[in-house]
């Protein structure tokens, strides 16, 4: 089955209820605030490898939320339906799910993107860790 929706993430158990596991997100935020603050300067050979980095801590960001709310989600998609469903925020889930589609692009099928396309897509991954960041307890 191909989840739609958060509902359909919960039925299919791909979202699983859990107890909050708040030990867990912290570690998650201090991973994904460290691997930000490592982050290279971005240039033309390195960019693709940059927007993984902040790919990755948007993600442990997202999931450090959905531990502190009792949720276990085991895949990108429906950690968008998250953002869009139950935080209610379709604005973040667009730009997520576009990020999301880079870097499956990017990892699944080698398709570099161009550094211009990488810094828009680098300055989208911030904006999003921004305002993820205000949903975190």
């Amino acid at each position: 089955m191909k989840e739609a929706s958060w509902n359909d993430c919960i039925g299919s158990n791909i979202a699983r209820k859990i107890s909050p596991d708040i030990k867990r997100a912290k570690s998650l935020m201090e991973t994904a605030r460290e691997r930000i603050e490592n982050v290279s300067k971005i240039n033309e050979k390195n960019c693709n490898f940059v927007f993984e980095d902040y790919y990755t801590s948007l993600l442990e960001l997202l999931q450090a939320i959905t531990f502190e709310e009792g949720f276990n989600i085991l895949n990108h998609v429906c950690l968008g339906y998250y953002l869009r469903d139950v935080l209610k925020r379709e604005d973040l889930y667009l730009i997520f799910d576009d990020l999301r589609y880079k870097r499956n692009s990017l990892t699944y099928y080698g398709r570099r993107m161009e550094y211009e396309v990488a810094k828009q897509a680098i300055e989208k991954c911030k904006k999003l860790i921004d305002e993820i960041e205000t949903f975190i307890g």
